[in-house]
């Protein structure tokens, strides 16, 4: 994400126990930042890791950090010459033995959910690999993550007092789950309401989840999906200048189908990095396989219907994750081009998701709010099935049931999402981190009175990188440029 290709391209971490022993051992040996906003997000990035590897050990428990150790799909985009990049996946490949070696090592407590979760994702590693060595190393790791679904810790969770550290360390910020919760329910509740006037202005007189239902079916085909997301690309572009949120910002956003290594993806920003030459970023839109179903084409397909692709949009590109990556381009220094708080980074996509409804897009037509609501009952859902999960207040089961019953899902979609809250714990960083944007506006909007613009406040948030979100409050200290 940050572009240091001649760092890390064709290199594995050592993510054996005895490497990640040695690397937490290094933090804090770097010089102090002589900037303070700088210096505390650096700590706060420290004190996570510290969390996760040595604290909680993930790397023993979750093969998440072993998968993206091993994933080559980061040379698909072209961020340099071709020969450069397949040199570069070669000698990640040559590497993999050595990895697989020490995946096998640490991952010793995989509970039986998180196997049973990530075996896809480590199955999908080989798509397209033809190295013998690299295949047979792949081999064993599969084998190995699939043995944790018969022998693995039935318990997935963490403990209440593990996820508040996982959350908060690294974000600078105490976590109290217990009134998180609460406010996942409150949030949840007044999605409802807002999704059902939305739909009664649509439909007068039908049931919410009827019209939601029928709207999904209403996309394009398979081949108008990129057409359809380049409008839309346009759109939101010119409202976020029109509406003065951003300044101009420049770069290209192409729209295209994820490579191959990717396509489990629907849709996904892939930026042109702070550290990179200024290119072309993706905006990966991905139609279903030809080869599918009538049914499950149909059920992909309804993630770009014309009521959902709006709202994506608008989170992937602009004034979401793109106009983000190209604020990074000029934020000063290196911890704040490299070092990201993903509950930023996710909460930022999704506050503006909202502030175009507040700012009125597409005022005359609900579709954009119920849009919007359907893709927030998704996350406020994570945040209250991570909770649930590791503090041991829900099952696996439970959490399919609060997605059936919230966001939509059903069966498969409903279990998968129920699943990664066992792998992915901080997976409720899209609402968390959405919030604490907003709190830092309102603080803003209080501080500076007349003086407030959202042009304003988005540029000294946006100054400060993918700020901790405890320390969004530095762009009232002097930390970020005027």
């Amino acid at each position: 994400m940050a572009g240091l290709h001649d760092l890390y391209d064709g290199r594995v971490q050592d993510l054996s126990p005895s490497g990640v022993a040695a690397a937490v051992g290094r933090l804090s040996q770097g010089p102090v930042e002589a900037d303070r906003h700088d210096e505390a997000h650096l700590r706060a990035a420290e004190d996570g890791l510290r969390v996760w590897f040595d604290e909680l050990e993930e790397h023993r428990r979750n093969p998440l950090f072993h998968i993206g150790n091993l994933d080559l799909a980061c040379y698909d985009r072209d961020y340099a010459p071709a020969v450069e990049r397949d040199d570069a996946r070669r000698r990640h490949l040559t590497a993999w033995p050595d990895a697989v070696d020490a995946a096998v090592a640490s991952l010793d407590r995989v509970p039986s959910a998180v196997a049973e979760a990530l075996a896809g994702a480590v199955a999908g590693l080989a798509d397209g690999v033809e190295d013998p060595a690299a295949l047979a190393a792949h081999r064993r790791l599969v084998d190995h993550v699939d043995g944790f679904r018969e022998r693995g810790e039935p318990d997935p969770s963490l403990g209440d007092s593990a996820l508040a550290r996982l959350m908060g360390t690294g974000d600078a910020m105490a976590v109290d789950l217990g009134r998180l919760s609460e406010r996942a329910d409150q949030e949840r509740d007044r999605l409802v309401a807002l999704l059902s006037e939305a739909t009664a202005r649509r439909a007068p007189g039908r049931p919410p989840m009827a019209v939601v239902e029928e709207l999904m079916r209403d996309h394009p085909e398979p081949d108008g999906v990129y057409v359809a997301a380049e409008a839309l690309v346009r759109e939101a572009t010119a409202f976020t200048v029109d509406r003065d949120l951003l300044p101009e910002l420049g770069g290209e956003c192409k729209v295209g189908p994820a490579p191959p290594s990717r396509r489990w993806a629907m849709a996904m920003m892939s930026w042109s990095a702070p550290h990179e030459a200024d290119a072309a970023s993706w905006y990966y839109v991905t139609p279903p396989d030809p080869s599918w179903s009538h049914e499950a084409q149909e059920e992909w397909l309804a993630v770009f219907s014309r009521t959902t692709l709006p709202a994506i949009t608008v989170h992937e590109v602009t004034p979401g994750h793109f106009a983000h990556g190209r604020m990074l381009r000029r934020a000063r220094g290196d911890v704040r081009r490299c070092l990201f708080s993903e509950s930023f980074v996710e909460g930022w996509a999704h506050y503006v998701e909202e502030l175009f409804v507040e700012e009125g897009f597409r005022a005359d037509d609900p579709r954009y709010v119920i849009g919007v609501c359907i893709e927030a009952l998704v996350r406020v859902t994570r945040l209250a099935c991570a909770i649930g999960i590791h503090t041991g207040a829900m099952s696996v089961a439970d959490a399919v049931s609060r997605f059936e019953a919230d966001a939509f899902y059903k069966g498969p979609a409903a279990r998968a999402e129920a699943l990664r809250a066992t792998y992915d714990p901080t997976y409720g960083r899209y609402t968390w981190g959405k919030w604490e944007i907003q709190a830092a506006r309102a603080e803003a909007e209080a501080r500076w009175g007349r003086r407030y613009t959202h042009r304003r406040f988005h540029e000294a948030v946006l100054a400060l990188g993918s700020p901790p979100l405890g320390l969004l409050d530095d762009i009232f200290e002097g930390a970020s440029p005027t």
